[in-house]
This record gives C-alpha cells, sequence and structure tokens, in this order.
C-alpha cells in the first residue's frame, strides 16, 4: 500500500467517475502531489469544494488533443493514470471523427509526452468493447492497446513502462444504466431498456480501482490486465434498481419500454478473445497478457483457460448479488 506514497501522479480525466475513485484511493497512500487534468471546469470546482483543505492536489484543465498542455502538466510526475475518453456509444457513432481525435490521437498524444518528460509509469484504460468492435467506441479502444503495446517496442533506451488495463461495464458510472433508470423513475417516466436478455461484463468502481492501483504496481511494460469479472443480465439489474427505488424513496416502479439495440450495441460482451486466452496468464483476481518485455514477470502464473470469455456463454450471477453490488456501493 505504500507504493505511491511520496510519488507525483497525474490523472487524466480525473473529473470522471474512474477518476475520482483513483483520487479517493491515491490520497490514502500519501502521495506528494495529485494532478488531476480535464476539461470539465465544474467537475473541477465540486472537486476542489469537496477536498477543500487538501493541500497535494492540483487542478488543471486542459484537453489531451492539446500536446503543449500534457508536456506542462507531466512535468516532474512519476505516475499517469490516463482515464479520460469519448465513452458513450451512440454519441461516438454519430461523431467518430470526434472519437477518434479524443480517444487515439489524445491517448498518442499522452504516450509521446510521457516519453519526452521521463514518466515513469504510464496506465491507460480500454474497454471490454474494443474486441470485435461493432462500434467507433470499442474500434478507438481497440488502437489505444496497440498504441500501448507499440509504445514499448519503440521506446528505445527510455524507461517509461506503459500498460493498459480493460474495463467491463463499471456499476453506476456517469452515463451508465443506473443513473438513467433512477432518473426516469423519479420523473415517472417509461423505463427505457435496449433488451431484457442482454448482458454484460460488470465490474463495480471500488473494483475497477483496485484493478488499475495493482496494475501500476505490477507493470514491467506492455501488459494488458483484465479483471476477472461476473455476467450479469440487463433485466435482472433493471428489476432490482426498480425495487430497490420503490422501497427507497416510494416512487412507481414504472411502466417498462423495450426500446431495441442503440447504433452500434451488441447483445453480449467479450472479455477475451480465444487468441489472446493463448497469451494469458491467470492471477487471483484478473488476467494478465503479458508482452515481450514482461513475460518473465509471469513465469510463475497459471495460464489461462484457452477460449473465448463471452458474456452470453458464461451464466449470470443472480438478482440477490446485483442487489448486494448497487447497495453495497450506494448507487441507490
Amino acid at each position: 500500500m505504500d507504493f505511491f506514497q511520496d510519488k507525483r501522479i497525474l490523472l487524466i480525466g480525473g473529473t470522471g467517475t474512474i477518476g475520482r475513485g483513483l483520487l479517493n484511493a491515491l490520497l490514502l497512500q500519501r502521495p506528494k502531489v495529485v494532478r488531476i487534468l480535464s476539461r470539465d471546469e465544474f467537475k473541477q470546482f465540486e472537486l476542489q469544494m469537496k477536498y477543500e483543505g487538501t493541500a497535494n492536489i492540483r487542478y488543471l484543465l486542459g484537453d489531451i488533443r492539446d500536446y503543449s498542455r500534457l508536456l506542462r502538466a507531466m512535468e516532474d510526475i512519476d505516475v499517469v493514470f490516463h482515464t479520460a475518453a469519448y465513452k458513450h456509444v451512440p454519441a461516438c457513432e454519430y461523431n467518430p471523427f470526434e472519437a477518434v481525435q479524443t480517444n487515439i490521437i489524445g491517448s498518442q498524444n499522452v504516450i509521446t509526452a510521457a516519453l519526452h518528460t521521463g514518466v515513469q509509469k504510464v496506465i491507460i484504460t480500454s474497454s471490454d468493447k474494443s474486441i470485435s468492435p461493432t462500434n467507433t467506441y470499442g474500434a478507438t479502444k481497440l488502437v489505444v492497446e496497440r498504441l500501448v503495446a507499440a509504445a514499448e517496442y519503440a521506446k528505445g533506451s527510455a524507461n517509461t513502462v506503459f500498460t493498459a488495463v480493460r474495463f467491463g461495464n463499471v456499476m453506476g458510472s456517469r452515463g451508465s444504466i443506473i443513473p438513467l433508470l433512477k432518473q426516469q423513475l423519479a420523473e415517472g417516466k417509461p423505463i427505457t431498456v435496449t433488451d431484457s436478455s442482454m448482458t454484460r461484463f460488470m465490474m463495480t468502481l471500488s473494483q475497477a480501482v483496485s484493478l488499475t492501483l495493482r496494475a501500476a504496481e505490477l507493470s514491467c511494460g506492455g501488459e494488458l490486465y483484465i479483471l476477472k469479472m461476473p455476467v450479469l443480465r440487463l433485466g435482472d439489474l433493471v428489476e432490482v434498481v426498480r425495487d430497490e427505488m420503490s422501497k427507497k424513496y416510494g416512487v412507481s416502479k414504472g411502466v417498462l419500454k423495450i426500446i431495441g439495440l442503440r447504433s452500434g450495441e451488441k447483445r453480449y460482451e467479450e472479455l477475451m478473445t480465444e487468441d489472446e486466452s493463448r497469451l494469458a496468464v491467470e492471477l487471483d483476481e484478473m488476467f494478465v497478457i503479458p508482452s515481450g518485455r514482461s513475460k518473465n514477470s509471469y513465469v510463475s502464473a497459471n495460464p489461462a483457460s484457452i477460449g473465448s470469455y463471452r458474456s452470453r456463454d458464461i451464466t449470470p450471477i443472480d438478482k440477490e448479488q446485483i442487489r448486494q453490488w448497487v447497495l453495497s456501493e450506494e448507487l441507490i
């Protein structure tokens, strides 16, 4: 737990859900400074109010499309967590080049700036939508994972370590289904669901933060870390949220309205391809796909079972487990 003690840390996208979770966890480890870089001045203001009196946080406005801003933000930084991206699937479908400029070009700017400034470690977040992508967002994240691997192979004598973390859906994150359901129920609107039988890999915010910090600690260069995530059925999650909102606030459970898949959506997700599983090793809470540089660090780990890790092929957790997650994370 002392890995980040006295470190200088930059959180790119630090006002987002993952960024705020990382900030909470990192402050417990007594870093020398945490710089938060984001475009959202109101979210930064909210953080300043929340952490008023915390002396080792700096708030930087900026965009990862601006390479010169990244250079200034990374001056004397030890560890970079890059969580900024356009993540909303339909928005990326209708604005594909904007997604490319932020998710791909912005990530390459982060990599180049880190090499130029001599950052020790860079951890970049990806998504299970990067596997066999059917939408722009997933395609951009596939490229980001390739950029991380390429940075390791092409960095020459530089000492910067690059690694990627592949997430599933983070329960309760901004723009996800739970905040939408809560708003619809509170306002008495119909509950819009794409497909009740849809399955997703799901993780809590605390799990996502724990995985990201662990990846930063373990990384030797070029690895891809993947949390072992359970699968849940969308219809079960909707039922739990409706029940708990009704219990806590006395709101009507509303009318369920099936609206069908949105542009670019899949009925199921994949956590790891069969080809990746042949390279992966298995730790207690995660899979690791090592790179050539880091392979020797995992020789004692057990090989992963070979196969395609699809959400449609895995038995979903039951509604009571979903309920425990929702309540323990205080999402309602």
